[in-house]
């Protein structure tokens, strides 16, 4: 068979990996950093509790971190991205981040005697983050999504 045959049908291109379509192995290691910082941004949820009025208290931080949560678990369980725990967890330590960076600018805190509990509550924040990878990871198992 020549490889112009127009009487012969072309063989099938091998198609790529159902884990990752159309990008490589390395590439998929890789965290997605445009992710990681787009769920950060949940952390905004708190000033804009503060600013529309809604009461203080434990119904505020339920509210706040239960849409928090449906939203990252729900966004890399259901979206089968990979790493989940590690992409979760990056993303609670940037939502950690960013929510002592807003205090330190608008004196919520930040700076003097609370320094102190700036890695301890960084380190919780990314825990939290992969106890919710965990949960996602059960999502995209729940999916038949093994990695």
């Amino acid at each position: 068979m020549f490889p112009h045959d127009p009487t012969q049908s072309p063989s099938p291109s091998p198609s790529p990996s159902p884990a990752t379509p159309g990008r490589s192995v390395r590439a998929a290691r890789r965290p997605n950093w445009l992710l990681i910082c787009g769920l950060s941004a949940l952390a905004l949820l708190w000033p804009l509790a503060e600013l529309t009025g809604m009461p203080a208290g434990a119904p505020r931080a339920a509210t706040i971190l239960g849409i928090t949560a449906v939203c990252w678990i729900g966004v890399v369980g259901l979206g089968r991205f990979p790493r989940p725990v590690l992409t979760l967890a990056l993303t609670g330590l940037g939502a950690g981040v960013l929510a002592h960076a807003l205090g330190a600018v608008f004196g919520g805190g930040g700076t003097g005697p609370a320094l102190w509990a700036l890695p301890f509550s960084l380190a919780l924040q990314a825990g939290w983050g992969a106890v919710a990878g965990l949960l996602a990871w059960a999502v995209q198992l729940g999916l038949g999504r093994q990695r």
